[in-house]
């Protein structure tokens, strides 16, 4: 089940400065406060080493020669040690959490700008929830490196640095006794690091096996409802949820004897100082204050090393996000606007024709065999077929959705291929099957935001459509809310006012997609069809449709079979020819009661 999810549990190198100077180009805008971050973090790293160095004065000084008011100063001075340290840390959280987020919003507006540029094909091949993830998870993962991650890193590694050269300037000696078990916990660290590797593999791909059961079942609750299998449902998600649990306690056991491994090698780096420092005072080579500054420095020198041990994890997360996210941005458009574009002659008339049209979802297994049509400018045309019969390819062409392999499509004589898409869809709408509503009011779903469509428009386009009896019902009218896709309405509800928004936009060419009518009761299919009726008048129209009350009235019957044009005709003459569309007629029309007596 979790197979559709690969993607999802990529882990690369744990570090790929491939991926990070693309990520880079993100980050490039905000370099002037990410500097400043980085050098409050550096100040705020070194401030760290300065108390040792007072604890080392302070000893050997004032309180070794019995003077206590000289402890004054120095107590003053650690104190300003902290607040500073204080202060540079929280100007660069601050600093740098904006960045963040300003690079984080950049990156995600930069994400959604691509999909929406995507060809329709690429959406046909990616689930929503894993584009989503995409937009969400993976750019909050960057966000986390970024301010989390590499900065910090960075503050660590100058923190363990400035303590190593503090120690063998103050003194060689205790410095190698101090570091001495460094190289041990080197080792531990790579071994830590490779065993979490691999379980934050696991980790991941059971999530990811959880969230295509999850997306699956809520998708599917009706029918799980249906058949009353609620309690297997639950059984099969107890045990993915089971493997997930044991998947991160795996997780937890290895960190959980990593921490404690740590603090043994401090604690016995911290015994070596002091063995090694109290062999130094009493041979001379070492003072008491030396020895206390030594022991601290220790401590502290194995906090970054831990830090940069549990920060893997957050490298190798962005590394995986960072590549998922630009696979995205790497995907190119499969239809795309011409170098040079035409311009449409005013004004769009509307006449459509296809030369020769080849075209396959994929290109060696055409679904559209060498189609030739043309529908003059207003003709209301009718596409009928079985399924699989290239219908909604036909269409989908139309839109410009995909790209002919072969062949050519105009608009008023201009290739397709030859126009901006923006300005193709300018002059063409479309209505399909189950119509999309949008979470906000009924005038915004019908204007779609557009500032051209006042709402006197908006209210003639639903009275056109007869979508306005039905609106004015509501407790607020056409400022009444819509839940996400149109859940307070109904089907034939959302269908008219998918109608309404089509004629506010006026466009030349109109597209009614996939059944439009096939699924809303008698009432609202004769309230549609008035509605057809009104749209089709002046328009080039092409319908796709099997129930004869949607393609009664148009002026011609275009018939599919296997991609290609088998009859041609109107009504009435395709019947008579008791060919593929009579056949078609008594299987799918005969059970509305109107007959096929003397044909």
């Amino acid at each position: 089940m979790a197979r559709g999810f690969d993607d999802d549990v990529i882990l690369g190198k744990a570090y790929d400065g491939r991926l990070m100077r693309r990520m880079a180009v993100f980050v490039v805008p905000y370099w002037r406060q990410l500097a400043l971050a980085l050098a409050l973090l550096f100040g705020a790293a070194l401030t760290e080493i300065v108390p040792p160095l007072l604890v080392l004065q302070a000893i050997d000084g004032p309180i070794s020669e019995g003077r206590l008011e000289g402890l004054w100063p120095i107590f003053a001075l650690y104190v300003l040690v902290l607040v500073s340290n204080f202060a540079l840390r929280y100007t660069h959280n601050y600093i740098i959490n904006s960045a963040g987020q300003s690079v984080v919003m950049d990156l995600r507006k930069q994400l959604f700008q691509h999909l929406q540029r995507l060809s329709l094909s690429f959406h046909d091949r990616n689930p929503v929830g894993r584009l989503l993830t995409r937009i969400t998870n993976d750019v909050d993962a960057l966000n986390e490196f970024l301010t989390q991650g590499l900065v910090l890193i960075l503050a660590d590694l100058v923190t363990l640095l400035s303590i190593i050269g503090i120690m063998f300037f103050l003194n060689w000696r205790l410095a190698l006794i101090s570091l001495a078990t460094l190289p041990v916990l080197m080792v531990i660290v790579a071994i830590y690091q490779r065993m979490m590797r691999a379980t934050y593999r696991l980790v991941r791909e059971r999530l990811a096996t959880i969230n295509a059961f999850l997306n699956e079942q809520i998708s599917g609750v009706l029918v799980t409802q249906l058949f009353g299998r609620e309690a297997t449902s639950q059984r099969h998600f107890s045990g993915l949820s089971e493997a997930y649990l044991q998947a991160n306690v795996r997780s937890l056991l290895i960190f959980a004897i990593f921490m404690p491994t740590v603090q043994l090698m401090a604690a016995i780096g911290t015994a070596a100082v002091l063995w090694g420092g109290g062999y130094g005072v009493m041979s001379g080579w070492a003072s008491i204050g030396m020895l206390a500054a030594f022991v601290l420095y220790t401590e502290r020198a194995f906090q970054p090393i831990r830090n940069l041990a549990e920060r893997y994890t957050i490298l190798q997360a962005a590394m995986a996000s960072a590549e998922r996210v630009v696979g995205v941005l790497d995907t190119t458009e499969e239809v795309r606007d011409p170098e040079q574009p035409v311009t449409l002659p005013l004004p769009v008339r509307g006449e459509i024709r296809l030369e020769n049209v080849v075209f396959g979802y994929d290109p060696a297994e055409p679904v559209l065999k060498g189609i030739s049509l043309h529908i003059p400018a207003g003709q209301a045309v009718a596409i009928v077929g079985a399924t699989g019969a290239g219908k909604s390819s036909l269409v989908g062409l139309l839109a410009r959705f995909y790209d002919v392999q072969g062949g050519r499509i105009t608009l008023d004589g201009v290739d397709l291929r030859d126009l901006r898409q923006h300005e193709l869809r300018q002059h063409i709408a479309a209505v399909p099957q189950d119509p999309v509503c949008f979470s906000g009011t009924i005038a915004s779903n019908i204007r779609l935001h557009s500032t051209a469509i006042d709402d006197a428009r908006v209210r003639w386009a639903a009275e056109m459509v007869n979508a306005a009896t039905f609106i004015e019902r509501l407790p607020r009218g056409y400022e009444h809310e819509v839940r996400e896709r149109g859940a307070n309405l109904s089907l034939g509800q959302r269908q008219l006012l998918a109608f309404a928004r089509a004629l506010a936009f006026n466009p030349e060419v109109l597209l009614i997609l996939d059944e439009a009518t096939s699924s809303v009761d008698t009432a609202t299919e004769a309230l549609i069809q008035d509605a057809l009726e009104r749209m089709l008048h002046g328009r080039t129209s092409i319908i796709i449709a099997h129930r004869l009350s949607t393609i009664r009235h148009v002026d011609r019957i275009i018939v599919l079979h296997q991609g290609r044009v088998v009859e041609d005709g109107t009504h009435d003459e395709l019947l008579a020819q008791r060919g593929y569309y009579h056949r078609l007629y008594r299987l799918q029309f005969a059970e509305q009661g109107l007959g096929v007596a003397g044909h």
